[in-house]
């Protein structure tokens, strides 16, 4: 019985987690380039049960203690890992200058991806989907959450106002000067952790020379989240969860009668 608390608990604790999963990825639904996460599951090892204690009889009186397989019980599920869909979201067009989004046009693997590169408050080079800009009161150009958008040079990409123009390379041009956007390539991007804020962290590569990209100035990149899709697995979760909290309360309720019915005396 002990056994069935453990495994009907350990399906509570894997739902909840799928649960904050999902309303993480509802909640950032109209976050622009927001990559939504994906729970895995998977099973405890699963255990051989035996009789013990059975007695096989031989010559002279003695016996042998044996074991008979009774058979397997799995021990529970649980939620191993969160697993990013860095699939493309739809593109949306805005009329500000500022926005700009990053088509993907030959990714020579389907595990690689286009990135911006940004500054974190930190000074360390992140990596980022949301295309979301603006020029700060200095002239230069961040995203919504103030970090510094970089250039090719590696520093931040001063814009001196709104009046700047992008090419479809990435060259973002004034009337004064232009500057090359820092455009990372990463070869698997499985590879990369979610620091929020839209942020990610992990290792570039050089560009192949046959993946190629282009920037849209005027657009944005959606969340690639599917809410109806996300409503409907919550829905499932939730009620996954609710069973597993039926059956615990059933074991509780028959544990109660053992402890206090059965092990009553006279």
């Amino acid at each position: 019985m002990f056994k069935g608390l453990y495994t009907v608990a350990s399906g509570m604790i894997a739902q909840q987690r799928h649960q904050e999963a999902l309303s993480n990825n509802i909640a950032n639904a109209n976050t622009p380039g927001y990559k939504a996460d994906q729970t895995t599951f998977r099973a405890f090892s699963e255990m051989l049960m035996n009789e013990i204690n059975t007695k096989h009889p031989i010559k002279y009186g003695a016996n042998i203690p044996t074991k008979r397989p009774i058979g397997g019980l799995f021990t529970g599920v649980y939620a191993q890992e969160f697993v990013t869909d860095f699939s493309e979201g739809a593109l949306r067009e805005t009329g500000m200058d500022t926005d700009l989004a990053l088509v993907q046009q030959e990714i020579p693997d389907d595990a690689g991806g286009f990135f911006f590169a940004v500054q974190n408050e930190a000074g360390e080079v992140r990596l980022t989907r949301n295309g979301n800009f603006t020029v700060d009161g200095d002239g230069f150009l961040v995203t919504s959450e103030g970090y510094y958008v970089l250039g090719e040079d590696g520093n931040p990409t001063f814009t001196n106002g709104l009046d700047f123009s992008v090419t479809d390379e990435g060259l973002l041009q004034t009337a004064d000067q232009s500057t090359l956007l820092d455009i990372r390539y990463v070869e698997n991007v499985h590879d990369l952790e979610k620091e929020g804020n839209g942020l990610l962290n992990g290792e570039s590569n050089p560009i192949p020379n046959e993946a190629t990209f282009h920037v849209k100035q005027g657009f944005l990149e959606r969340s690639n989240v599917d809410s109806l899709q996300a409503m409907t697995q919550m829905m499932e979760a939730y009620r996954a969860f609710e069973t597993n909290q039926r059956v615990l309360k059933a074991y509780d309720e028959s544990m109660g009668k053992a402890v206090n019915d059965i092990g009553r005396i006279g």
